[in-house]
């Protein structure tokens, strides 16, 4: 069982004046085959998981379109997928998450960028800021500035972005410019709807062949001394080619207004925020028309010369509003006024945050200062009312709260079968002394909360094992280097291990194999159960360990010699492990694979094959574990240990004892990890373990019946 994407692929099958309702990184998921791509490719990540998601399920209907989709391994190979639009008219789209994604891919960006595309190219990036993000928070308006990309920022509103989409190829072909496509989190999971065009075939594809590769030229490639031609060409030909197109096609939209002294310039994706926040100086209605001249630019580089400097022309002064930092917009736009000669002053982020997400409350507050210095006659009051009541509204709920809520970061599922290794990491230590530990990208990465509090360093994904290259020749102990198997296979083969292996390092690796890319969605990898494991674990209600030994095949021909695998709730034996592995005579690398389904991908198994089994009236058991109040201790050292959200704190029934007592809530999925913990650390002897068996058979009622019996015995003595 998987999550499905049934609806979504019934959404991308609509045709001609048919209209689409949805979120908006489906939407360009349909712009994109209405579009005429021929290959789609990326690496799954939010906000844009989605559309990779959907088009790798969709494959039998985008087969019928000769569409290829792959889902790449990092986003290094995605980015050279578009290799194929340098020597041929193909359409290709990949896909990443914002700039950690870039950064993955930058090698084959740059070497892309250099000879240019002949078949449009487009990157879908989804950007992520303020505090809410996930990932570091640079711009990759930087990679388009560097590498001479197409930088489009489509003002939300699902119709306008699906335009764009279709703009951006033709944008990149006319300007042989690969382009970035930047979505932020609120435009992908935006709803809306838009009428709809039929998906077109492309001319090239799957289903109609290249006959003969193209002709070699070597102009078409990233390499001395041809890779001067193509800096010059950069110049002289791809930016003004794109700057035409640009103005020919009004990409950029200017919007009229009265205060013509004035004028905002501001990134197509914040444009909805701005009228959110003009309106409530009365500079603006809901349907997007404002009281103060403004140009969106759904194309963010390159800017258009000649069409800045028209709008500044007669305004005392322009405001740039972007996201992010640095100001790379105001930074270009003050150039282009200053070598035309134009004195209108340049407002900024001398007004507006200069990190940080680019929110109704920051855009109103900058907006403010504007209205001061620029607008005399528009009234400031109902904005700062606004912010003066939003302000009373988080006091009155601080007010109201006996004390400050604590922190809330994101944690392991119910039943995480990474849980129980930190668990034991944690035990490992109490023996051995403190680890310096490289943590890593990935679900493991919570580890880096209470109550574990693992981690030294977070460095990339896949990176923690070369991480730990630096600083472990200068310990006197050995470190500890986590990483998943998605991060395994992402880019800890080549920067990890074989890394160490050529450098004959005295390492120790700790690698989760839960079978998915879980943090991001819990994406197939490579080694990913296949589904005759998983419908035979299913038949079996069993976990799928062991069912795939990619990893440990592929480590072996590496040449790992201190290899062992480990059921992750084997709490015991993960410890002994651990501790075995830091202290081992053997000098290499040492490889511990800790092995246990992901919750999740389990339950989803599980859940719909216990539901069909109830329904047909058969016997279900299922394990339910909880914590005898009366014995119960109250010193909570199983909660600090293991951390399971089910297992909490309760008032003490005993009107005696002042401390809570510990109990297992609802939502226990039966994992045993409380127990496992209370055995290993030789905790007080309060969980307990029973099955509750639905559909019960007459053998089982009998045994109810005669343990209460026996139960009641006991209990009169």
């Amino acid at each position: 069982m998987e999550i499905s994407f049934e609806q979504e692929i019934e959404l991308l099958k609509l045709g001609q004046g048919e209209v689409f309702h949805g979120e908006g990184i489906l939407a360009i998921t349909k712009a994109l085959l209405q579009s005429g791509v021929a290959y789609i490719g990326g690496y799954q990540g939010a906000p844009v998981s989605h559309l990779l998601d959907v088009m790798v399920q969709a494959k039998d209907y985008v087969d019928q379109l000769g569409v290829h989709v792959e889902a790449c391994s990092n986003e290094a190979s995605a980015a050279a997928m578009l290799g194929a639009s340098i020597h041929y008219p193909l359409r290709g789209a990949v896909t990443w998450k914002s700039i950690v994604g870039t950064n993955v891919a930058a090698d084959a960006l740059s070497n892309l960028s250099s000879p240019g595309v002949k078949g449009g190219a487009l990157i879908v990036v989804g950007a992520d800021f303020g505090e809410g993000a996930s990932v570091i928070q640079e711009r990759t308006h930087a990679f388009a500035l560097k590498s001479t990309m197409l930088m489009i920022d489509p003002r939300p509103e699902l119709s306008h972005m699906v335009d764009m989409v279709e703009h951006a190829f033709q944008l990149s072909e006319a300007s042989n410019m690969p382009a970035i496509f930047e979505l932020r989190i609120r435009a992908c999971h935006m709803r809306g709807s838009f009428v709809c065009k039929n998906n077109i075939s492309p001319k090239i594809s799957t289903k109609a062949l290249i006959n003969e590769p193209a002709k070699f030229n070597y102009d078409k490639l990233a390499h001395p001394p041809v890779t001067f031609v193509h800096e010059k060409r950069k110049i002289e030909e791809r930016i003004p080619a794109a700057r035409k197109y640009i103005e020919d096609h009004a990409l950029n939209e200017l919007k009229d207004g009265r205060h013509l002294q004035l004028g905002l310039i501001v990134q197509g994706g914040l444009y909805n925020t701005l009228i959110k926040s003009l309106q409530l100086f009365g500079l603006a209605d809901e349907f997007g028309e404002t009281d103060i001249p403004t140009l969106i630019l759904n194309v963010t580089s390159p800017l258009v010369p000649s069409q800045i400097a028209q709008f500044a022309s007669g305004k005392e002064a322009l405001i740039v509003i972007e996201e992010g930092t640095p100001e790379y917009i105001e930074q270009e736009i003050s150039l282009i006024l200053r070598r035309r000669g134009l004195d209108t002053v340049l407002h900024g982020k001398d007004f507006f945050s200069i990190t940080g997400e680019m929110s109704t409350e920051q855009m109103t507050k900058g907006l403010i200062k504007v209205a001061l210095k620029y607008l005399k006659d528009v009234c400031t009051e109902q904005a700062s009312t606004w912010l003066s009541d939003l302000d009373k509204t988080k006091a009155f709920v601080a007010q109201m709260l006996p004390k400050p809520l604590p922190p809330r970061p994101p944690g392991f599922c119910i039943g995480c079968p990474e849980r129980p290794v930190f668990s034991a990491l944690k035990l490992a230590q109490e023996d051995i002394g403190p680890v310096h530990i490289a943590a890593d990208i990935g679900c493991h990465a919570f580890g880096t909360f209470a109550p574990f509090s693992f981690g030294h360093s977070i460095l990339g994904y896949g990176m923690s094992l070369a991480s730990r290259a630096g600083i472990s020749p200068m310990m006197q102990n050995r470190t500890l280097s986590i990483m998943g198997d998605g991060g395994f296979w992402h880019n800890g083969l080549l920067t990890g291990v074989q890394s160490a292996l050529f450098n004959q390092d005295d390492a120790v690796l700790l690698i989760f194999k839960n079978g998915y890319t879980s943090a991001t969605g819990t994406q197939d990898i490579w080694s990913t159960p296949s589904t005759l494991a998983k419908k035979e674990a299913i038949d079996k209600s069993a976990s799928l360990v062991n069912t795939d030994q990619s990893i440990e095949k592929t480590l072996q021909g590496m040449g790992v010699q201190w290899l062992k695998v480990i059921n992750t709730y084997e709490v015991a034996l993960m410890k002994d492990t651990i501790k075995a592995a830091l202290t081992s005579d053997f000098y290499g690398l040492k490889v511990i694979i800790a092995e246990g389904e992901c919750q999740l991908e389990r339950q989803r198994r599980i859940k719909p094959w216990i539901s069909s089994l109830l329904k047909k009236g058969k016997r279900v058991v299922r394990v339910k574990y909880g914590v005898d109040e009366d014995v119960c201790t109250g010193d909570h050292a199983c909660i600090r240990l293991s951390g399971c959200p089910t297992l909490t704190l309760k008032d003490n029934p005993d009107p005696l004892k002042v401390d809570p007592v510990a109990t297992v809530i609802d939502g226990c999925v039966g994992c045993g990890l409380c127990g496992e913990n209370a055995h290993v650390a030789t905790l007080c002897p309060s969980f307990y373990r029973a099955e509750v068996i639905q559909n019960p058979t007459i053998v089982d009622r009998f045994m109810g019946s005669l343990r209460s019996s026996l139960i009641r015995l006991l209990q009169a003595h």
